[in-house]
């Protein structure tokens, strides 16, 4: 994926939300360790290519005001992969044209998941999407 590109990961708590946003900023040439930025709201990580990923994660939000100290209106640059946790959380506020992930459990299972991608408004990129087996994972 080439930035600029905004992806928000839709999905219940522990459906994988994390794990997702560490294959792709692992993807995008991240070379750390990516945590899970839920009680610092925010990472952003240098990647391959001149490419940066930041990883947002709203589930502690409770306002707008607290977007705009995050720096919201700054993000989405030419270089940036924006990766944004509970989207749905951003009180409108996400850009008009990104992607939606949507992760979902599946029943009886603890390994798969079901995958949903939702293209919201024109965004730049197109994403490539395949399905995979089990035996792939």
């Amino acid at each position: 994926m080439k930035p600029p590109a905004i992806l928000g990961l839709v999905g219940s708590l522990g459906v994988g939300k994390s794990v997702l946003a560490r294959a792709i900023g692992e993807g995008a040439g991240v070379g750390v360790t990516m945590p899970s930025p839920s009680f610092n709201l925010m990472f952003r990580y240098e990647a391959g290519e001149g490419r940066e990923v930041v990883h947002l994660d709203l589930y502690r939000i409770e306002s707008p005001d607290d977007l705009w100290e995050l720096g919201w209106d700054e993000l989405g640059v030419e270089n940036e992969i924006i990766i944004v946790e509970w989207p749905e959380q951003a009180f409108g506020l996400m850009p008009p044209d990104h992607w939606l992930i949507y992760l979902t459990m599946i029943p009886e299972t603890i390994e798969l998941r079901d995958v949903r991608v939702q293209k919201v408004g024109s965004p730049k990129n197109e994403l490539s999407v395949s399905p995979i087996s089990s035996s792939e994972c």
